[in-house]
């Protein structure tokens, strides 16, 4: 995983180390070189151009000025480079600012929707917090015993309704319940909508008019590449988007995608999917995933 853009970071450090030297404050002549290899080669490794131009921009402004004695330094002035870069302010669910706290699920067909709500309700039943589901996918058939035999696996509760019944009434009605039972957490599971569908935005707009979500969380593969970008952006301008998961991480063997989602389209990552089990969620950490990139 990550062997395109691990290579190609370690020949931007090494470049930057040859050009500037040690013992002294690197330039932005010495970086130039260095981030033209490096935009290429982001480019071949399928991430947007407006991705590639933004990181570049943005390790010019934090590398050109500091001071460094020895080619270590440069490549750990890199690493701090990275980790600023993918370290956004992110929405905090845990515990529960509000009872019930309701998280909208939004994004594209099969990027993985159900099961990474299933795996957030494991976790939040490992914490001793209560989920109800909304099958508010009424949508796609087999859609709503997916959704039961993922909550049956991790101990969730489901409400739901028929097939073709309104996306927002599901919703509406999970929360009513979860009120009702004192459950800490709703979380809605969507249909799976290509973002130029605009009768299926549409059904996502009413249900944040509807239960007023206190966020709303695209979850996107890792593996999509360019098109994550205008994925996300998409949502964004139609339903509003608070926070991103990024699943199949485990298998970027490229290693974009998390600059895409935080330097190209400016949202917080929460969580990255690295499985299929229950437990293969973990919270995002900006210093872990770039030290697996750089090691």
């Amino acid at each position: 995983m990550f062997d395109a853009f691990r290579k190609t970071l370690r020949k931007f450090s090494d470049t930057v180390a040859t050009v500037a030297g040690t013992g002294v404050t690197i330039r932005e002549e010495h970086v130039d070189e260095a981030l033209d290899e490096l935009e290429m080669s982001l480019l071949q490794a399928d991430v947007a151009l407006d991705v590639v131009e933004r990181l570049r921009d943005a390790l010019k402004e934090k590398l050109v000025g500091t001071k460094v004695r020895n080619a270590s330094e440069i490549k750990e002035a890199i690493r701090r480079a990275l980790e600023e870069l993918l370290d956004l302010p992110a929405p905090k669910i845990v515990p529960p600012p509000e009872t019930p706290y309701i998280i909208l699920f939004v994004g594209p067909n099969g990027v993985g929707k159900t099961t990474t709500i299933a795996k957030i309700a494991h976790m939040l039943s490992k914490m001793g917090y209560r989920s109800v589901v909304s099958a508010s996918d009424t949508f796609r058939a087999g859609s709503i015993e997916q959704t039961e035999e993922w909550a049956r696996r991790v101990g969730a509760r489901v409400v739901k309704h028929d097939y073709g019944a309104d996306p927002a009434a599901v919703a509406f009605d999970a929360v009513k319940s979860a009120k009702a039972r004192g459950e800490e957490y709703v979380l809605i599971d969507t249909a799976g909508r290509q973002e130029t569908n605009e009768n299926l935005m549409e059904q996502l707009r009413k249900i944040k008019r509807v239960v007023k979500p206190h966020i709303t969380v695209f979850v996107g593969e890792a593996i999509t590449g360019n098109a994550l970008l205008n994925q996300i952006r998409t949502f964004d301008e139609e339903v509003g988007v608070d926070a991103v998961i990024l699943t199949k991480l485990d298998t970027d063997a490229r290693g974009g995608s998390a600059f895409t989602v935080t330097v190209g389209a400016g949202k917080p990552i929460l969580f990255v999917g690295l499985g299929e089990d229950p437990d293969d969620l973990k919270p995002f950490s900006p210093k872990e995933l770039v030290e697996m990139i750089l090691s």
